[in-house]
């Protein structure tokens, strides 16, 4: 065995058997065989206590012997295999196909003798150069769609690297505390060996299997690997083993690992369907892909690797069908799978109907034409059909073919997933360094559409930096925290020991890691504000602890967010027991059936007294916006042993030691981003669970409520709250909810299931002008079911734990309210950009489809060719959205009121933007074609034979139109009908680029593309007036179609019903 196990006693087959076993069976094994948790740290040559006390070489050899912590991702996809995914695009097949008949046909010459009986149709073969040129159409169609296939494959790779960087970049963020020599130290998960004593605690996501060595009140959710809800108790005498992948519900302890990566449990299911779930995922990719140009954006909640959990979800992921709506484990509670984003659902939408637009223009164009040289051809002229003209004619259809699917490629929207990819690709990268760390694509754009954020107190609008500020101990009320000498001894020793026991021991504060700079607090913010407390009393919390270790504690109830509160039971040295419980204010001190008095001694309080305190000491505290809080303490004889699991029956009787004031700072920052919100359209709730005096000033310091408390806004408390939305039966009833929502600013002592009833019910409100879009912030392991039912769930990178996390959008990665108004510029940018490119795009549509339609039906040829409109598709595709889509946010974009779900995504301005410009373009390119021989006295290009060369006056045409497109891409850049179009362009040094690349590129296009271009060189003067024409076109978008105002178009702003 010990060769097995690399000179461990134990090899890695044994620790797999051991894992797989649960419960009872798993114990057995673990006495019998092992020795118990003892006897496993001995055979891994690790300290229960102290933990791994090895050197690099050292970890690394257990590495070696017992894996890594890593699970190899899923392979990318090759450059090859995206270029055959874009070669698959429909549109793009029937070109090929077409250009490759073309091409065929291209080298068939009838009989000479057949000319003269083939008329028109050879009617351009008198040149033989030319003649022989004719396979340049096919050639230069199938060139283009090479470049477009390219292009397509380029950003679908880049876009897999980047989305892979930041994958690799959150995994290696993802820390964990273990125990290396006896100190805490926080590594990567990846770095974690077999031996390591981990620490684990409320709402971690576990980074290995293990055993566990202590543990206070731990409950873990397995549904991830068991599917089973309920959440499973694990203690040394009945269920010792936990699991990679799943989640700790409530309370704390250690383990230490005994399998990572791959040979973990999740790892092992990973490698069992790593094969299926790649074949899955590539079917699954092709059927979920969004039709007819809709936005090929990765789906919300779990399609995307989450960044703040570690790298061994991805087994998990798989194992549930990674696809799921709310990523793994999801319990029932987790609610319906999200519909689709805001901008996702109106894109999809548009695109289908202008696809379908589409698609009949280019089929009666087709008919149109075929019909047209069938009758010419056949009854006008009255010619017989000769076989050896056959392959002439099929080329002529082939070319009418060719130009109807160039109207359907310039008419369908496919450059749309483009834009939006870009755009939320470009936005994403930015908004990390405004903090906001992207997991869902599509809650960028979402979070533009706000209109409600339901934010948490503490850490969010507060500084969460905390500190006691005043305290009543012994009678006595303490603005500021006591001296030692004004407490009596017994009270001192009693109030050291209810703060270092009495808190979880991973919360310490730790010395200045600079000269001058404040103490770090690490662990919980509310602990440390009373270690802060206990040193300030010349007491060393760590002393207190290390004559009570952890794994001494009898029973620990942890604190969640039903409790409200947290005790702990040590025995005391001489014999009996001693209960240490904190906690909410008004919770813990109507447990309280006495109070320590100033000389330390116990005195009876009864109900008056309790209240005359709330009245007179927590209230005035609450109103100035302090968090309060009770430490009391209970005496248990040492027979009979009291009933530790019922805490009802141990947790009472308790006498009240102090009650303490902390203050949690609001942010300078916030008081102003809640007035950008509010000036923006956003309501700002605030949903705590602090006291509703505490909640209730911190709201107004904010500004959520009027300074002068004016205004007919609600703050409820949590029971108060549900007594008015719930029936008799205790159901919530949407109708109640409305008539309290739209009041509603702070809701004060909510739990998570209040939260969730709020943010679903003001989702699902149909009252008022438009329908809500909410945005919640959360911290919590409880908050999940509302970050994952919120519109876009932000949960706080520091302090949220990896449950809030898993279930959120966002991450906020320095918890701070600010960066949510960052977050709402950036969404509305992307919306406005994606309009834009709308804008922009649907101009040339109209153009280009009724120019090709007009052209083909008038004189039987499109004025543009099929690989002018190639080009022209090229450019309003990939080079218009990277140029609209990269342009960056404006303060100005807060000015202005939410979109909503309802409002159109082509605005009423920007219709009339489009259909203004196509009207300009349609009167230029139409005077250019029949009268354009004329004007610029050259030969006319209407009607020319099978394979002519080009003209100049189709050049000329073509020429015209490319220019006014680049000038009308200034146009697009506003939305609202606004007179300053050049305003921030330089600010976008990608737009600029791309518009003078653009011409440069057509530069060389029109004076060297000859006959692949279908382009024939223009004179210096015909330049000029091209160039003229498409300057025109900013004159027209300054005259009737501008208004000069910035918000002209936006939406009114939301009403509260």
């Amino acid at each position: 065995m010990g060769d097995a196990g690399g000179g461990f006693g134990l090899g890695l087959p044994e620790l797999r058997a051991l894992m797989e076993l649960r419960g009872a069976e798993a114990l057995l094994r673990l006495q019998r065989d092992l020795g118990g948790v003892p006897g496993l740290c001995r055979r891994l040559r690790t300290s229960p206590t102290d933990g791994l006390s090895e050197g690099p070489p050292e970890l690394e050899r257990r590495r070696r012997t017992f894996g890594r912590n890593w699970i190899p991702p899923r392979r990318p996809k090759s450059f090859a295999a995206l270029v055959w995914e874009a070669l698959q695009d429909v549109t793009l097949v029937i070109l090929e196909v077409a250009a490759l008949v073309s091409l065929g046909l291209s080298f068939y010459a009838p009989p000479g003798a057949a000319d003269e009986a083939c008329g028109q149709a050879s009617g351009g073969a008198e040149d033989e150069g030319e003649a022989e040129a004719g396979w340049i159409e096919g050639a230069a169609i199938l060139l283009s769609v090479a470049c477009v296939v390219l292009v397509t494959a380029s950003n679908d790779w880049s876009k897999e690297r980047q989305f892979r960087g930041l994958q690799s970049r959150l995994e290696r963020e993802q820390r964990v505390a273990v125990l290396r020599g006896g100190h805490l130290a926080q590594v990567p998960v990846a770095d974690l060996v077999v031996g390591d004593v981990v620490q684990v605690k409320y709402g971690d996501l576990l980074p290995a299997d293990g055993v566990l060595i202590q543990g206070n009140d731990l409950k873990i959710d397995e549904s991830a690997l068991t599917g089973e809800s309920d959440h499973v108790r694990k203690s040394l005498d009945k269920d010792p083993l936990l699991l990679s992948g799943t989640h700790v519900m409530e309370g704390s302890g250690r383990m230490v690992v005994t399998a990572v990566g791959v040979n973990s449990q999740s790892g092992i299911i990973f490698t069992l369907l790593g094969a299926a779930g790649d074949e899955e995922d590539d079917s699954r990719d092709r059927k979920g892909k969004p039709q007819d140009g809709a936005v090929d954006t990765p789906q919300p909640k779990g399609k995307r690797q989450d960044g703040a959990v570690a790298m061994e979800m991805q087994p998990l992921k798989s194992a549930e069908g990674g696809d799921s709506a709310d990523g793994p484990g999801t319990r029932p509670r987790g609610g319906p799978k999200k519909e689709k984003s805001v901008l996702q659902a109106k894109l999809t939408q548009l695109a289908v109907q202008i696809g379908k637009a589409g698609l009949a223009m280019s089929a009666i164009t087709v008919i149109i034409l075929v019909l047209y040289f069938v009758i010419e051809t056949f009854v006008v002229q009255g010619r017989p059909w000769v076989a050896e003209c056959a392959p002439v004619y099929v080329q002529y259809w082939v070319k009418f073919f060719i130009i109807g699917v160039t109207v359907l490629v310039v008419a369908v929207p496919e450059g749309l997933p483009l834009a939006v990819t870009i755009s939320l690709a470009y936005s994403v990268k930015k908004m990390m360094k405004d903090n906001n760390l992207v997991r869902h694509l599509d809650a960028c754009e979402t979070m533009g559409n706000a209109t409600a954020i339901c934010s948490d107190k503490t850490g969010t609008l507060t500084t969460n930096r905390m500190t006691v500020v005043q305290a009543f101990v012994g009678g006595s009320h303490f603005s500021h925290p006591p001296a030692p000498a004004a407490l009596a001894p017994p009270t001192l020793d009693l109030l050291a020991q209810a703060i270092a026991i009495n808190s979880a021991y991973t919360s310490k504060i730790l010395p200045p890691e600079a000269p001058g700079a404040l103490p770090r607090h690490v662990g919980n913010k509310t602990e440390c504000a009373l270690l802060g407390l206990a040193l300030a009393l010349g007491r060393d919390p760590e002393a207190e602890r290390a004559q009570v270790p952890e794994e001494h504690l009898v029973k620990v109830f942890t604190f969640n967010s039903e409790r409200k509160s947290m005790s702990t039971v040590t025995r005391r040295p001489g014999g009996g027991y001693r209960l240490f419980c904190k906690g909410a204010s008004e919770m813990v001190l109507h447990r309280c059936s006495s109070m320590l008095d100033a000389g330390g001694s116990p005195r009876a309080l009864g109900g008056p007294e309790r209240e005359e305190l709330l009245r007179r000491v927590v209230e005035p505290m609450a109103a100035g916006g302090l968090r309060t809080l009770v430490l009391a303490f209970r005496d248990f004889p040492p027979r009979p042993e009291p009933p530790w699991d019922d805490e009802a029956a141990v947790v009472g009787e308790l006498t009240c030691i102090a009650i303490v004031g902390i203050e949690d700072p609001v942010r300078p920052e916030v008081p102003e981003a809640i007035r950008k919100c509010q000036r923006a359209g956003i309501t700002v709730r605030m949903v705590t669970g602090d006291n509703l005096d505490t909640a209730r000033a911190i709201a107004a310091k904010c500004g959520i409520l009027p300074a002068g408390g004016g205004g007919e806004w609600l703050c409820l408390e949590g029971k108060d709250f549900n007594r008015r939305i719930r029936n008799d039966r205790g159901e919530v009833e949407q109708e109640r909810l409305d008539k309290v929502w739209p009041k509603l600013r702070v809701l004060a002592r909510s739990s998570p299931t209040d939260k969730h009833t709020l943010v679903k019910g003001i989702i699902e409100s149909t009252i008022g002008d438009q329908r809500q879009v909410v945005a919640v912030t959360g911290d919590g392991t409880n908050d999940g079911p509302a970050l994952k039912k919120a519109d876009v769930g932000f949960a706080m990178g520091i302090a949220g734990t990896d449950v809030a996390k898993e279930a959120s959008d966002i991450i906020l990665t320095d918890d701070n309210f600010s960066s949510i108004v960052k977050a709402v510029m950036w969404g509305r940018n992307v919306y406005d950009s994606i309009a834009k490119f709308l804008q922009f795009q649907l101009t040339v549509n109209v153009v280009a489809v009724i120019v090709a339609f007009t052209g083909a039906c008038i004189t039987q040829d499109s004025p543009l060719k099929a690989v002018q409109m190639l080009w022209v598709n090229l450019i309003m595709d990939t080079l218009a959205s990277l140029a609209l889509a990269t342009e960056p946010p404006t303060e100005a974009l807060l000015l202005r009121r939410p979109y909503g779900r309802e409002h159109p995504l082509v605005s009423g301005t920007m219709l009339r933007n489009i259909l203004g410009h196509a009207l300009y373009q349609l009167l230029v390119i139409f005077t250019l074609l029949f009268a354009g021989e004329v004007l610029f006295d050259i030969d006319s290009g209407r009607a020319a034979p099978l394979h002519a060369p080009p003209s100049e006056h189709f050049t000329i045409i073509f020429n015209t139109f490319v220019l006014m497109q680049l000038f009308n891409e200034l146009n697009a850049r506003k939305l609202h009908g606004e007179r300053n179009v050049f305003e921030g362009v330089c600010a976008n040094p990608i737009f600029c680029t791309i518009v003078l690349g653009t011409f440069a590129v057509q530069v060389l296009i029109v004076q060297f593309g000859g006959k692949p271009f279908s382009c024939s060189p223009l004179s210096a003067e015909q330049w000029l007036w091209c160039l003229f024409v498409g300057v025109g076109e900013l004159v027209w978008g300054q005259g009737p179609l501008s208004h000069g105002s910035p918000t002209h178009g936006t939406p009114d702003p939301p009403r509260d019903p």
